[in-house]
């Protein structure tokens, strides 16, 4: 399963650089997650639980930063088992270009699943994938603009 979009984010790059390299702000946005601590700098291990359908899986697995040029791209890769559903594995290239005061993230991913979650069917499979990205990056796109306002409230109301 591939699929690609974007996302327009009212930030400058290395704010919304800094948050997808800050393992709280992503806790938040991946659905499903339960945990994620960094390992390194390039290491995350994560428990994430995704429901496809009628079934539910809790994955644990790691995320690796791969092929950095901060503050303008990286591939994130993920794999992770999910007991008797199976396994889940993908990655993202993520990319941010610079439009004025705003950025764009452009993003290229792809998964594959196995076990009992590859029987479900890859229509159902590649909708769900598909709402998921979309959920992730729209919640980060809130997330982003929420903790920039909350930097910029910080700064003009100190002396």
């Amino acid at each position: 399963m591939d699929f690609t979009g974007e996302e327009r984010i009212a930030a400058p790059r290395d704010i919304v650089w800094a948050a997808l390299n800050d393992p709280e702000i992503m806790r938040g946005c991946i659905p499903g997650c339960q945990s994620i601590e960094r390992l390194s700098p390039s290491a995350f291990e994560a428990t994430i639980k995704v429901k496809f359908s009628l079934l539910s899986a809790t994955f644990h697995g790691l995320l690796t930063l791969s092929d950095v040029d901060a503050p303008k791209s990286y591939t994130l890769s993920a794999e992770g088992k999910g007991g008797l559903a199976g396994f889940a594995r993908g990655s993202a290239d993520i990319v941010l270009e610079e439009r004025g005061a705003e950025t764009i993230l452009h993003y290229r991913s792809k998964a594959e699943l196995g076990g009992r979650l590859a029987q479900l069917g890859a229509r159902l499979l590649e909708s769900t994938s598909q709402k998921l990205a979309e959920g992730f990056f729209s919640d980060f796109n809130a997330a982003v603009v929420a903790k920039m306002a909350r930097a910029e409230g910080l700064f003009k109301s100190a002396p």
